[in-house]
């Protein structure tokens, strides 16, 4: 090949892979700081923002499938505390992945395809959710995805180095996550459906060998911490009908086109640039099924399964849509010489997409998208409560509030708590009984008490002992007079009925 030519051919490939990741740091960038957070997000900031010592403690009890996670923003947030450092790892994550998919798609057929893929990746709503969130999910994707391409690269040039380094990221993977070693499972059907050799085999199977044992800390210290789980239920049709469409384009013409495009590239997949090569079906199929189809069936006896658990699977979604768009294009007459004019269309149907997907693309920038709004709670609180007042949480996990922004309850009196979350380990503290709980609130002629979000509403109980001794003192010796909702909490002031108990000062 001609040197002008292998220079336009490296161009090509660069371009291929820097545009899809410079796309989804821009979308990941709109409006990443929207004043508020969910409670996730929330006990990001709670966790990270311990001294380590305190956060070792916290992960021997709670949590630890995230204790990765945490241990980099701990770093990470005092740089620039607020929103936009919370969620600025997961916005790098989510633009070194539409890159990485988009790698996938040059190595594996050519420059086009990896632009169309990673240009579908960066435009996904499944994806820019994530991109915006304080959690693990967008790295855990981005570790998956450069797992995927160093198995790709040791499958082609196989060596003791290119094993270790593909050991090593699969471990740092699931460390991020644990779920996440289930991406091993779908690179096992990559190398049975390429019919790779036995020395790769081998190679394979040490470097799983290890990844698995390097997890294996962590699963002994999470198995412990199953309860945190257990509000999952088992997933049916409707959790698998709403991850389908999350993935492939929700509803419409656009749903139908994505569907169509995967089932053209299953059935007439590009052919593979060279003989002892991945293809690229036989490793975007596998990565877009396995993981989930084993979450979802392991869950039908132990529920675990949540759709953001399986984003690093996502990645092959868009490889599988970008192989149909090219299985088409080559059946097609080309009318036009110029090699770049089917490249450039296909990047503008990807914008007809994003375009289409906009109104979502909005939602979910919005306070609405998630399930709380404790930016208006904070700020809510803030405004009515001055330092001294007493402030009753019901239940207890309305603590995340203070940790997450101290300033709006700076001074504030907490009337059960006992011992701090980071004191204790926990995420939310430990309360007093119900005795001292009493004995406290007899000297209070009034209290503020934040409900949250589920407790402020009729009909609401619990299970737990701390929280009926709050609800019986309120309801036996004090009344409501003020009250102020908000989304995810109510903010209710009570005066005790016939005044403050003789002797105590509230």
């Amino acid at each position: 090949m001609p040197l002008n030519m292998q220079v336009g051919a490296a161009r090509a490939r660069v371009l291929a892979v820097a545009v899809p990741g410079a796309v989804a740091l821009v979308l990941a960038l709109w409006d990443v700081d929207r004043g508020t957070m969910w409670r996730d997000e929330a006990a990001t900031v709670m966790v990270a923002s311990r001294t380590l010592p305190q956060l070792w403690h916290v992960l021997g009890t709670v949590d630890a499938v995230h204790g990765a996670y945490y241990l980099l923003m701990h770093f990470l947030l005092p740089l620039h505390p607020g929103e936009v450092m919370l969620r600025l790892p997961s916005v790098l994550g989510a633009s070194a992945t539409a890159g990485l998919v988009a790698a996938l798609g040059v190595r594996l057929v050519r420059p086009r395809v990896g632009l169309w893929a990673g240009l579908l990746y960066a435009i996904a709503p499944f994806a820019q959710y994530y991109a915006q969130e304080g959690r693990s999910y967008a790295l855990v994707a981005a570790a998956a995805a450069a797992s995927t391409l160093l198995l790709v690269r040791c499958v082609e040039r196989p060596s003791a180095r290119a094993w270790a380094g593909y050991g090593a990221a699969c471990a740092a993977t699931a460390w991020l996550h644990e779920f996440a070693i289930l991406l091993l499972a779908a690179h096992v059907v990559t190398l049975a459906v390429t019919r790779v050799p036995a020395r790769v085999w081998r190679g394979w199977g040490a470097s799983a060998a290890c990844a698995a044992l390097l997890l294996l800390p962590l699963v002994a210290v999470t198995r412990g911490q199953s309860g945190q789980v257990s509000w999952i239920r088992r997933p049916g049709r409707e959790e698998a009908e709403v991850l389908l469409r999350a993935t492939t384009g929700h509803d419409g013409l656009l749903y139908a086109v994505t569907l169509a495009l995967i089932a053209v590239a299953v059935s007439r997949p590009p052919r593979r640039r060279s003989e002892g090569t991945c293809g690229l079906v036989g490793v975007a199929l596998p990565l877009a099924l396995v993981p989930p189809l084993i979450l979802f069936a392991v869950s039908q006896w132990h529920p675990l399964y949540a759709s953001r658990y399986t984003l690093f699977a996502f990645a092959g979604v868009p490889l599988l849509v970008a192989a149909g768009a090219e299985t088409l294009l080559g059946r097609v007459p080309r009318l036009v010489p110029a090699p770049a004019v089917p490249a450039l269309a296909g990047v503008g149907l990807v914008a007809v997409a994003f375009l289409a997907q906009l109104p979502l693309q909005e939602h979910q920038r919005s306070a609405n998208a998630r399930r709380d709004d404790l930016g208006a709670v904070a700020r809510m609180l803030g405004d009515r409560l001055k330092p001294g007042d007493p402030l009753l949480y019901l239940p207890k996990t309305g603590r995340r509030y203070v940790e997450a922004y101290p300033a709006s309850v700076a001074g504030v009196r907490d009337v059960s708590l006992r011992v701090s979350g980071a004191a204790s380990g926990t995420l939310y503290g430990l309360d007093v009984g119900p005795h001292e709980l009493a004995a406290r609130m007899d000297c209070l002629p009034r209290v503020w008490v934040l409900f949250d979000a589920e407790a402020g509403y009729p009909g609401w109980h619990t299970t737990y002992t701390s929280e009926k001794a709050k609800l019986a003192v309120l309801a036996r010796d004090f009344t409501p007079v003020t009250q102020v909702r908000r989304k995810s909490g109510l903010l209710v002031q009570y005066v005790r009925v016939g005044g403050a108990v003789p002797g105590c000062v509230g």
